[in-house]
């Protein structure tokens, strides 16, 4: 079986997350260092003035290009052919299901067993530039594997969100936030393809959902299946609006996401934080469990007949995804901000996050090196 071409579309996609993936190693980098310099208090201060906005209001721009490429892979890209979805897609549940596992096996019966859900998730952007460093001598079907399990992968953490980290419920505001909603499922019906008419009540639906105590980023997934996908190229607002999106968000949105949430101040003891029950977890999670899941579902469906490994990819290259995708860095803080808030605990677990996704990195960058060489 033949690898088709990629899509202007998906190498667009593709450039513009590896960019974006080492434009976050340098913002993170740049805001570890000036938070323990003697500018570290008032560097601190600006970003927690803000950080509100960043994480609800920024950030609910970032999922709605989540949601945006979840929309076209279900329609036309990877996820639309069921038989060649499914691989991908129990690669993501395994690499979901045993890292959350793991944590719950450190922290069950401790106050900190709610960041159960902060290993489960991979940085599409962070793991898309580490795998651009390898050049063009990968099969251009790890791309698009690892691009289709990091899609799945954002989705189960939208699933998360949603479920487990909704704190209180305003149910009158998010009849109304549900309301629009239907309202603009409607207009899509109606093929109503002007983006205003979407825009506009989609930015009302983000205030409702803000207030109904549901976290209001996922307001931007519910937008982002709410606008039409239409398969001419050239009248699909779907596709237009992802365009514009990819490099602000990629390059203005995430590094300064980045900035607001990486500002660690690295204390005489802070090693010590990397051996408590939460921190484990997360560590053992990514590194351990992220790879371990992945290859255990895929070893699964391959054996049962149910998938077949790409004709270009060796079993090598699918460890080498597995520990890329133990890369959690943006979704991960993220959800250990929904889970702890302020506080010691949040500080360590952004540590362990950081500390696992860059060894997660530096272990899927050599393995799927070694497995070229030999190739």
């Amino acid at each position: 079986m033949v690898t088709p071409p990629l899509t202007k579309l998906f190498k667009e996609f593709f450039d513009s997350e590896k960019a974006g993936g080492l434009i976050l190693v340098g913002c993170t980098a740049a805001s570890i260092l000036l938070t323990n310099t003697g500018a570290g208090g008032a560097w601190l201060h600006f970003w927690h003035a803000i950080e509100h906005w960043v994480n609800d209001g920024l950030m609910a721009i970032f999922f709605l290009l989540v949601g945006l490429e979840i929309e076209r892979e279900l329609y036309i890209g990877e996820l639309a052919d069921f038989k060649k979805a499914l691989l991908p897609i129990l690669a993501a549940v395994g690499g979901m299901a045993i890292p959350a596992g793991i944590h719950f096996l450190f922290n069950v019966g401790t106050p900190t067993l709610s960041g159960f859900g902060i290993p489960m998730a991979t940085d599409i952007a962070f793991a898309l530039g580490v795998l651009s460093l390898l050049g063009n001598r990968i099969p251009a079907s790890m791309k698009v594997f690892l691009t289709a399990l990091a899609i799945i992968d954002d989705l189960g953490a939208i699933l998360v969100i949603a479920f487990f980290y909704t704190k209180g419920l305003a149910v009158t505001w998010l009849a109304l936030a549900i309301g629009i909603f239907l309202v603009l499922l409607i207009l899509n019906k109606l093929k109503v393809n002007k983006l205003v008419f979407y825009i506009i009540p989609g930015i009302i639906m983000w205030y409702c959902m803000l207030r109904s105590g549901i976290h209001a980023t996922l307001s931007g997934v519910m937008l982002a299946f709410a606008i039409p996908f239409r398969k001419a190229p050239s009248f699909n607002p779907s596709a237009g609006l992802q365009h514009v999106l990819h490099k602000p968000v990629a390059f203005l949105i995430l590094p300064i996401f980045a900035l607001a949430n990486t500002g660690i101040l690295l204390t005489s003891g802070w090693t010590a934080s990397l051996s408590s029950p939460n921190s484990l977890g997360i560590i053992a999670g990514l590194l351990l469990g992220k790879p371990a899941g992945i290859m255990l579902f895929c070893w699964l469906a391959i054996r049962t007949g149910l998938c077949r490994l790409p004709a270009d990819m060796k079993w090598s290259h699918l460890v080498g995804i597995g520990m890329l995708a133990g890369i959690g860095f943006t979704m991960s803080i993220f959800i250990a901000n929904l889970a702890f808030g302020q506080g010691t605990t949040i500080e360590s677990s952004k540590i362990a996050v950081l500390v696992a996704s860059l060894s997660a990195s530096v272990l899927g960058f050599t393995m799927i090196h070694l497995s070229q060489i030999k190739k």
